[in-house]
């Protein structure tokens, strides 16, 4: 056997002995660890030369792909946490790389402003992505909607929806703001908002996250409407949806579909006890906080 040979089954035997190991490791780790790290913007910049586009919508598509084999295995409980901060900081340095991709700001929408609870940094994201594409009326609508629904600044959201009435030459968002940005209205303007995010996602396991979100609210809807009848009716607030349920009102208890139970506060607004999120069998890391490295 020639030296050659000889080398060449040696390595091929080193590598089957390195790489077989490796990839069951890599097949029984938790997806969070799977999501992988992902050096600073600079470092990236630097690496990616004339290519930042490519590597940009590379990292957009990785956490697409880590959330959406979540979604797959949801059932009302995630196994494990998601790794929000992992996810948050590769959407912002894939936007970095290249502003112009609506995949990062659609997506670190859906999942910042809703699982996550930081608009704040939803909406920096939205003003960085406004400064480049400058056509586009889906970022302020969404602004719009962030700064009405989860901030209550309404004179905020009239300046985006303002925005997106010119971008789109539709008056929709100008109605928006005088039809929508009613305390009483929240509900109503969350479903319009979720039908048109779901409508314009191409991303199954976004859509489905959407989907779910909207079968929510349509109960929560449900259960208002059931409320302010026998308000009106009685002339107080029921003491509970089993009030609603025994008084005709509701014909059964609504379910919510992340799992929990819905529930009325004391001041009549409309809660559940999954706060509108998918439980989390390990508690370990649910309170990891996002911070967006940009």
């Amino acid at each position: 056997m020639s030296r050659a040979a000889f080398s060449f089954i040696l390595s091929a035997v080193s590598y089957l002995v390195l790489i077989v190991p490796f990839s069951q490791y890599l097949a029984s780790r938790p997806l969070v660890e799977k999501l992988g790290y992902v050096p600073t913007t600079t470092v990236v910049k630097a690496a990616s030369a004339d290519q930042k586009e490519l590597v940009g919508a590379l990292l957009v598509m990785k956490v697409l792909m880590y959330f959406g084999g979540l979604v797959d295995k949801e059932q009302n409980e995630l196994p494990i946490p998601p790794d929000y901060p992992a996810m948050s900081r590769m959407i912002h340095g894939a936007v970095q790389l290249d502003p112009y991709n609506m995949d990062a700001y659609y997506f670190g929408q859906a999942i910042l402003v809703w699982d996550v609870g930081k608009v704040e940094l939803a909406n920096e994201l939205l003003d960085y992505g406004m400064r480049y594409r400058t056509w586009d009326w889906y970022l302020p609508y969404f602004a719009g909607f962030n700064h009405a629904f989860f901030l209550k600044d309404y004179a905020g959201a009239a300046r985006y929806y303002e925005q997106a009435g010119k971008l789109s030459g539709s008056d929709l968002f100008k109605n928006l703001a005088g039809r929508y940005l009613q305390e009483s209205g929240k509900t109503d303007m969350a479903l319009a908002y979720l039908y048109a995010m779901e409508k314009g996602e191409k991303n199954p396991a976004v859509k489905k996250s959407f989907r779910t979100r909207i079968i929510a609210f349509q109960e929560v809807r449900h259960i208002e409407i059931a409320r302010d009848r026998y308000r009106q009716k009685v002339g107080r607030l029921p003491a509970s949806l089993e009030v609603l349920i025994k008084e005709g009102y509701l014909r059964s208890l609504p379910v919510d579909p992340y799992g929990g139970h819905f529930y009325l506060e004391p001041d009549g607004r409309v809660a559940t006890t999954s706060k509108f999120a998918f439980a989390s069998t390990n508690k370990a890391d649910e309170k990891n906080k996002v911070q967006g490295e940009r």
